[in-house]
Formats: C-alpha cells, sequence, structure tokens
C-alpha cells in the first residue's frame, strides 16, 4: 500500500470509522492466498484491513463483503469474531472493496503440531478449537438475520457445481485425478439430511486466533467462504487438513506421533464435535472428506491462475500452493474408504 492509498484510506477512515485518528501506516500480512490483509497502525490504535484483490476476479470469489456481514452478525454470540467496523464498496477509494476491523491480539499457529507448545497446551487449544466449531453450527442463522445468506437446496450439490464451474475456469492443464473425483463425487452424493446452517467454509487452526496466554480460542477469521450449508463440510476439512505432510507448507499431521504431542486423532475429534452436539455417529463420511479435498484443490487452482495472471498476493508461494493440485485430488479418491 504506498503514500497515496494510505491517505486515501485515512481520510475514509476518518469519515466512517468511529474515533478514528490518523496518520495511518500499513504492514501487509503475507500468509493468506485470497483477499489481501494489512495491519493498520493509527494514533486511535491498531485496525485490520482485507481487500479484494486488484484485476479480474471469478464471480462469486473474495467475497470481502460476506465477510464483512457475517461477522457483524455474530457479534454477542458464542462464536469469537473481531468488531468489523466499516465497509468500503467504492473502489475509488483503494481500487477494489474493502473493509476494515479492530484488530485481536492473539497467537496464530501455523503447524498444528505447535512445536513451541507442551502437550496439555496443544490438547487444550484442539478441545478449544472443537468447542468453537461447534458453537458456529449451532448458531440460529435466523435469529443473528443470516436466514438469507445462502441459498435453499441440496448444500453439497449447489456446492459441487460451484467449484466444479470455477476449477474448469481456472484450469492450467489437465488433471485426470480431479475429473474422476468430481464424477464419483457426483455419483456418490448422500441423500440431504436436512441439516442446514452457518458453515465457515475454511475452518483450520491457522484461521484461528488463540489467547496470547492461554488455549482459548479469541477470534475466527477468513469468512469469505461462509455461508448456509452442510456443517459436515467444516468438520471434514479439519480432517482433510490433517491428512497432510506437517511442516509449515503442508500444515497437516501425517506420520505424526499425535499421542505423544497430545493431539487428537480423528477419530476423537470426530467424536468430539458428535458429542458436543448430540449427534450419534456420521454415516458416509469418506464422501464429506473426498469433498473438501476436491474443494480446497478447486481454491489452489484458482490460486495458481491468479499467480500466472499476476494478480497474487504473494507469488512464488502461490506457485508453490498451486503445484499440490495433483495430490489434493488424488487423497480425496483415497479419502472414499475413511472409516476413522
Amino acid at each position: 500500500m504506498d503514500t497515496r492509498d494510505l491517505q486515501s484510506v485515512s481520510t475514509w477512515m476518518a469519515a466512517h470509522v468511529a474515533g478514528f485518528e490518523g496518520p495511518v501506516e500499513a504492514q501487509a500480512f503475507t500468509t493468506g492466498q485470497s483477499n489481501p490483509t494489512y495491519l493498520l497502525r493509527a494514533v486511535s490504535g491498531d485496525y485490520v484491513l482485507r481487500r479484494k484483490p486488484h484485476g479480474e476476479l471469478l464471480k462469486s470469489a473474495h467475497a470481502v463483503d460476506r465477510e464483512f456481514r457475517v461477522q457483524r452478525a455474530l457479534a454477542g454470540t458464542e462464536v469469537p469474531v473481531p468488531d468489523v467496523l466499516a465497509l468500503c464498496d467504492d473502489d475509488g477509494v483503494l481500487g477494489s472493496m474493502f473493509y476494515v476491523m479492530k484488530h485481536v491480539p492473539g497467537r496464530s499457529f501455523v503447524d498444528p503440531t505447535m512445536p513451541e507448545e507442551t502437550a496439555e497446551t496443544r490438547a487444550a487449544i484442539m478441545r478449544s478449537m472443537g468447542q468453537t466449531l461447534a458453537a458456529i453450527h449451532d448458531v440460529d442463522a435466523q435469529a443473528v438475520g443470516l436466514a438469507d445468506y445462502g441459498p435453499p437446496g441440496n448444500y453439497y450439490a449447489r456446492q459441487l457445481a460451484r467449484w466444479s464451474k470455477q476449477y474448469h475456469a481456472s484450469a492450467t492443464e489437465d488433471q485426470p485425478a480431479m475429473l474422476a473425483l468430481m464424477q464419483w463425487l457426483e455419483g456418490a452424493m448422500p441423500q440431504d439430511d436436512g441439516q442446514r446452517g452457518l458453515v465457515h467454509g475454511d475452518f483450520r487452526i491457522d484461521n484461528l486466533l488463540f489467547d496470547p496466554k492461554g488455549a482459548g480460542c479469541v477470534a475466527v477469521l477468513d469468512w469469505e467462504l461462509s455461508t448456509l450449508g452442510h456443517p459436515y463440510a467444516d468438520l471434514a476439512g479439519v480432517i482433510m487438513q490433517w491428512q497432510l505432510p506437517p511442516g509449515t507448507e503442508g500444515r497437516g499431521l501425517a506420520g505424526v506421533d499425535r499421542a505423544a504431542l497430545g493431539l487428537p486423532t480423528d477419530a476423537e475429534f470426530v467424536a468430539d464435535y458428535c458429542a458436543r452436539r448430540g449427534i450419534a455417529e456420521i454415516p458416509d463420511f469418506g464422501f464429506y472428506l473426498a469433498f473438501s479435498f476436491f474443494r480446497m484443490a478447486a481454491i489452489l487452482q484458482g490460486v495458481k491462475k491468479r499467480a500466472l495472471d499476476g494478480n497474487a498476493a504473494n507469488p512464488d508461494k502461490a506457485m508453490r500452493l498451486g503445484a499440490y493440485v495433483p495430490q489434493f485430488a488424488e487423497l480425496g479418491l483415497e479419502a472414499r474408504n475413511w472409516h476413522g
């Protein structure tokens, strides 16, 4: 963000953010790939700005207005979210839509093994993560003003159609495993069981902030993919992430001695979630897990396409992430036989 942008943002915040006092300094966060995000330091305090990327974008992608709406609706619920302050839909201010929220101090864990923590703290953080996920799915969408936040009908049928379309729109080479996975998902679609509520869409440990001195979750971030849908999508997304290689790139738990680290097994995390929500079991969990791999592969393909088009916030990292597309598709095919 250059000096001209900073002046434009400062002028806009003075008119739209109560109590704001400039000048503003900005520092870009480099961990995200979807919506460029900045820490703003001002005389009146610290803020965070999230904006749409520049350039031509896929329809319905980078929905910062939806992020703003859902976080404002969740204020005062059991779901911890930042205090969102103002949304700017005037592209003339910064070149694209953005919103500003208060900065939430907290710890972020990119690596779910949390190498600097004790086994007891890791276990407590994972319990808080499960509790937060259950809280999201227990939200009464109508009561918080989100009854129209997603279209009606079979969530998985809708999502499969959406992400298949976006994958084809951003495809840069043939991926036979992706085509096979999409075909299997279409044929294995479970009957709609009637569950419909708020889903985050990208729920994982690196999209959460935790108490700087404890284990409680203090904020759920990155709501761009949120909608009204089936809660198992979020749960399967957590288990999907854990199937990947450990470290800051894969951010998974594959091959990790979880018991020694105080981390739950996949089955234990699923069972704890079910207990919190009063669910006996989850039939066909392999479908939900396979779908999660497919959707993430489609997202990463979009990240790669933006890098090739010159629109990625971190082009080198975007290309590295895009290289995972065939691996995610293969893992999706393997997930069909998940048994916990």
